[in-house]
């Protein structure tokens, strides 16, 4: 099959190499910037606690018109990214060609149930329709990702812990394109599964999501600090009960993963007697290098939501000004800083 991971960061650059390693399919690179032309002149080289090893792209370009119809486009920008490069997608994909987007939060298909319910944008995730209107919900799946990966250098990725990956169909149910997907992530190394409800997998992994990357975002501590100041795991625990009840109030019963999510920062001392990775959530990585973050996704369509609902959600409420305003400041100094 023809395989494009669109977009090769860390977690895209573990997946690229995973898939290029396995060497069972052809696999090409959207990358742009550093990271292009590092790709370009030695490859992509991952790093894990394991192996390092060197792997090379069937192609790696910029344009995406440069590349033939793909089988499937693995999307791993950042969710902020995806409407300006949804016609750049959108004519990668080959006649029955797969969009598989594996970003944090909520999905900006999440409104499409299938044939029956034609659903619409969201505005805070596609302002203008772009990604609905291109790329188009029937033909996307979503996915969920539990996997710690950073960009050492530019071509360099580092692969600290973690190896989940959950696809599921936008409208429910185990289709063939899901299954075939799947297996080939299995072949390739990746512990994949197929989700029969990916909704209540994008909100599972919202407990965590949602307290790792405001609260280390903000205090630049990585997650396993957080547990040493009482009072923000304190916000991490009522983050994760504010997530849970605007998830219930939109179908999806998460009290059985409540416990696991909350322990997370309390794991992080040790692991079976040996000092865990230390993991940066996205959002760290994000604001600590000056880049745009991952914020309505994960935090503003949620609250969102919870006004839709009539759901109290007052920690998100407090968290989302001054995350939104951090992300702002580093546009600023960015502006500032040009001659």
């Amino acid at each position: 099959m023809r395989l494009c991971v669109f977009g090769a960061g860390a977690v895209g650059g573990y997946l690229a190499a995973r898939l290029l390693a396995s060497g069972q399919h052809e696999v090409s690179v959207v990358a742009r910037g550093e990271q292009l032309r590092a790709i370009a002149a030695g490859g992509i080289t991952l790093v894990t606690p394991e192996e390092t090893l060197v792997v090379r792209p069937a192609l790696v370009t910029d344009r995406a018109q440069a590349l033939p119809p793909q089988d499937v486009v693995f999307v791993t920008l950042k969710a902020h990214s995806q409407p300006a490069a949804a016609q750049d997608m959108a004519a990668l994909l080959g006649p029955a060609g797969t969009a598989v987007f594996l970003n944090n939060g909520i999905p900006w298909w999440w409104h499409h149930r299938g044939p029956a319910v034609p659903g619409e944008p969201l505005p805070l995730l596609d302002p203008t329709g772009a990604l609905w209107n291109a790329v188009r919900p029937q033909r996307a799946l979503g996915g969920v990702v539990y996997s710690a990966n950073e960009v050492l250098r530019p071509g360099v990725v580092q692969h600290t812990a973690n190896n989940r990956w959950v696809l599921g169909e936008p409208g429910g149910g185990l289709s063939q394109r899901l299954r075939v997907i799947t297996g080939l992530l299995c072949g390739a190394g990746l512990n994949a599964e197929a989700g029969p409800d990916i909704r209540t997998e994008v909100w599972a992994k919202l407990l965590r999501n949602a307290p790792m990357n405001a609260l280390c975002a903000l205090t630049r501590l990585p997650v396993n600090q957080l547990a040493f100041e009482p009072a923000l795991l304190g916000m991490y625990e009522a983050v994760i009960d504010e997530v849970a009840a605007v998830a219930a109030a939109h179908g999806a019963d998460l009290s059985d993963r409540i416990a696991v999510a909350k322990s997370a920062p309390r794991l992080g001392a040790a692991v079976d007697g040996r000092a865990a990775p230390v993991i940066r959530p996205s959002m760290l990585q994000d604001t600590v290098l000056g880049r745009g973050m991952e914020i309505e996704p994960i935090l503003g369509q949620v609250q969102a939501f919870a006004r839709a609902a009539g759901t109290a959600c007052p920690v998100l409420d407090l968290l989302l000004p001054l995350l939104r305003g951090l992300d702002r400041s580093a546009g600023f100094t960015a502006a500032c800083a040009r001659p």
